[in-house]
């Protein structure tokens, strides 16, 4: 009867999974151990990890005995201390959020998109990208590009074409017709209505390119002599490293 009280009093359920939570409760999530309350947990009515422990129980628990959320849970912790004193955290807001959006905890989302990194990305440039055509598609073919071009190769490159405008749409059609490499391989983006600049553009590959754990860098496109157009007016090169 003591070992068996004893255990309920962590929060674990009794064989079967009949018991109910107990008002203290363990968690391993993805091998973070966290102790907290049941009422921290359903903190918010409605949210995924409230629903997790409200009724019998619906998670499995480890050797331990503890209930398990198969997570990575480095920041977990900041997600209790937002239930337990409504703190907003200042650091890997980026991490959070993702987790604040699993967990379905939506004070916590809100509050963390109106933090200078989260705002930026959503609003601003992700509302950008979006005015852009085929953006992610396109960056997905310059990957392609790459890698069938690294065979015994340290480095492969990518010719990039971008367009602002409308009026520069036909301007870049007769540049690349005579342009000093395969027109199938040149990857096309716009043009796009919206205030962010060609150089802008060009950073949000790059940044789009390197969280996929790419090394990359661009440069101007230097075109063979007696080109028609400065290649600075449409053309990058994006250099790959793959060693």
């Amino acid at each position: 009867m003591s070992n068996a009280s004893s255990q309920n009093s962590q929060g674990k359920p009794e064989k079967g999974g009949l018991q109910a939570f107990s008002p203290i409760i363990q968690l391993n999530v993805g091998g973070e151990i966290y102790t907290t309350t049941l009422n921290t947990l359903k903190k918010c009515p409605g949210s995924k990890l409230a629903e997790m422990f409200t009724g019998q129980p619906k998670l499995k628990t480890d050797s331990e005995g503890r209930y398990f959320i198969n997570r990575e849970g480095t920041h977990f912790k900041y997600v209790l201390e937002f239930l337990r004193s409504s703190q907003v955290p200042t650091r890997f807001v980026q991490d959070v959020y993702k987790e604040a959006l699993f967990y379905e905890i939506e004070p916590l989302v809100k509050q963390l998109e109106d933090t200078p990194q989260i705002f930026g990305e959503l609003v601003g440039r992700k509302q950008f990208l979006a005015r852009v055509p085929n953006y992610y598609e396109n960056i997905e073919v310059m990957i392609r590009i790459a890698r069938a071009e690294a065979v015994a190769s340290r480095h492969s490159n990518v010719i990039v074409c971008v367009v602002k405008t409308e009026d520069d749409v036909a301007k870049c059609q007769d540049a690349l017709n005579t342009l000093d490499t395969d027109k199938k391989s040149v990857v096309k983006f716009g043009p796009w209505k919206a205030t962010p600049s060609i150089p802008d553009l060009l950073d949000c590959i790059k940044i789009d390119i390197e969280a996929k754990g790419h090394k990359i860098f661009h440069q101007t496109h230097v075109a063979e002599k007696g080109f028609r157009f400065k290649s600075c007016d449409f053309f990058f090169k994006f250099v790959f490293t793959w060693w």
